[in-house]
């Protein structure tokens, strides 16, 4: 809230012009419309008197002579009087464009009134003043001379709103320009405040209002968080400004289902994450949120014809989402079980939920919970799939029931063919052979063949060191051929290092069994240099490198 009060306040501060006159004998109040809304950004000056421009509220207040004959308001380079002369009261309230809230219109100055005719029925019926704004905003917008053409376009915008919908298209490219262009942030938040309006108005003469949303929710984010901006929004600035894109994207997502514009749905998940984290959402509604956007994503590659939007949603939104979630600190166990708890009771004979269910509970690591448990069994019971196979591995591991296990890692293995899930399955039997078995050469067996499917499977890479040096108390030959296990070891800990997942535990083994490396004394009596090629042999019998 600090901060908001500190641009309004700068905002006014750096256009004020403070002209203090003399005779000065009125103070002219009032607010300031642009259709039916509160206008910011609108230079408000006295004939003979001070001026100012209107902040977020419209509000201006000037001094005026006694001999003021009008009010003069301005907005970029279109211009508008209001006769005063004569007149009593000290309160005179403006639209700008449209009409004001209170009386329906100002007609002092807006003497014609708004045609809502086509572009089409304006040529047919002759209409001077359209035909000649249309062409000279035309000619200038051509040439991309966005200043010239835009007070043509602003009196078409105000005046003709239902001409053509590319008054908006067209508005909002000269719009981004000039905010591309602006030098502060008082000058960014008024025309983000007209461009918001232009979208709200498009949707009034021309519908489209999920697809407008998505749009106007894209274009106030990308603004409003834009990193060049001098300060950076904080505190109730900062929520306020997730909250209205949330708003306007849910909505937009709501209305277009499956003709939701893929992008909008990161926005959508970026937003949530982000009200998260402000404290302004619970993570069950996280959770929720990113099932939905899950679902519509999966909704646009089913109903979309344009391969390229399929592509985008199945190879940048999607893993983009999951990414998101992954990382937002929502998806934990507690919020995961709440949420999925209450739809398995009445779901429990959809096979396809349940998959989807365990699946996100594993990424979660929620295997221990009695809801994993039972849809496990459920799952199998339904679909005796190789994925429900592997589930049912990890529910007799952790009865200790190892042949069981054994058991259905296997026939998770020989039934799937899916390489991202076979790799998985071979991986996770190595840990069991590793961890509960003790078998060193089937753990790595198992190992391998994970990184033959997945070359970059970092956990593949973790597990395979771990054996190495779980391998080394038992080797035999002499001290310096049981300490080179550990060059062997932390070859595959830098490997796993690559991987994001397995980064910081792979540092953590380099740094500590680095210490256990053969010394350079020993290494000097039996002959090898530093980087020279070294053999580890038994069972292991594999090369490394030399190093100290």
């Amino acid at each position: 809230m600090k901060t908001f009060l500190r641009i309004s306040l700068l905002f006014v501060s750096i256009v004020m012009t403070a002209i203090t006159v003399a005779q000065a004998q009125r103070v002219i109040k009032g607010t300031v419309y642009m259709e039916g809304e509160p206008a910011a950004g609108i230079t408000v000056e006295a004939h003979k008197g001070s001026s100012m421009m209107t902040s977020f509220d419209g509000k201006y207040e000037i001094e005026a002579d006694a001999k003021s004959k009008y009010i003069k308001f301005t907005f970029i380079d279109e211009s508008q009087k209001l006769d005063i002369e004569g007149k009593s009261g000290d309160v005179f309230d403006f639209a700008f464009s449209g009409k004001l809230p209170s009386e329906g219109g100002n007609e002092e100055v807006n003497s014609d009134e708004i045609n809502l005719g086509t572009a089409e029925e304006l040529v047919k019926a002759q209409d001077k003043d359209f035909m000649n704004e249309l062409s000279m905003y035309r000619e200038f917008f051509k040439q991309d001379d966005y200043k010239s053409a835009f007070p043509h376009w602003k009196n078409l915008y105000t005046k003709y709103p239902k001409s053509s919908s590319n008054l908006y298209i067209h508005g909002g490219k000269m719009y981004e320009s000039m905010l591309e262009k602006a030098s502060t942030d008082a000058e960014r938040d008024k025309l983000i405040e007209e461009y918001m309006k232009l979208y709200d108005k498009r949707i009034k003469y021309f519908g489209q209002k999920g697809y407008v949303l998505g749009r106007k929710g894209t274009s106030w984010l990308k603004y409003k968080l834009d990193p060049s901006r001098e300060q950076s929004p904080e505190g109730a600035d900062l929520i306020a400004i997730h909250k209205a894109g949330y708003e306007w994207v849910n909505e937009s997502i709501t209305l277009q289902g499956a003709e939701t514009e893929p992008p909008v749905l990161i926005l959508f998940m970026n937003t949530t994450v982000a009200l998260f984290k402000l404290g302004e959402m619970p993570k069950e509604q996280v959770v929720k949120n990113y099932e939905r956007s899950v679902e519509v994503a999966n909704s646009i590659i089913a109903a979309n014809e344009d391969p390229k939007t399929t592509e985008q949603t199945q190879e940048t939104v999607l893993p983009y989402i999951e990414t998101l979630f992954g990382k937002s600190g929502a998806a934990d166990c507690e919020a995961l079980v709440n949420i999925y708890a209450a739809e398995y009771e009445n779901k429990k004979d959809d096979a396809e939920f349940i998959k989807s269910m365990l699946r996100r509970l594993s990424r979660a690591k929620c295997t221990e919970s009695d809801l994993f448990a039972q849809a496990t069994e459920r799952q199998y019971e339904l679909d005796p799939s190789a994925e429900a196979a592997f589930n049912m591995a990890r529910r007799y591991l952790k009865k200790d029931d190892m042949e069981k296990a054994r058991e259905y890692y296997q026939m998770a293995i020989d039934q799937e063919t899916d390489n991202e899930l076979l790799a998985t399955y071979y991986y996770e039997r190595g840990l069991l052979r590793y961890a509960r078995l003790n078998n060193l050469v089937g753990a790595r067996e198992d190992a391998r063949k994970a990184l033959q499917i997945k070359s970059d499977y970092c956990d593949a890479n973790m597990l395979i060191g771990n054996i190495y040096v779980a391998a080394s108390q038992k080797f035999e030959g002499s001290a310096l051929e049981k300490s080179a296990v550990f060059w062997l070891a932390c070859d595959y800990f830098a490997k796993a290092r690559q991987g994001e997942d397995c980064s910081f535990d792979a540092a953590e083994n380099l740094a500590k069994y680095k210490k256990y490396f053969p010394n350079k004394e020993e290494a000097f009596m039996e002959g090898l240099q530093s980087g020279s090629t070294y053999k580890v042999g038994g069972w292991i019998n594999e090369n490394t490198k030399v190093r100290f």
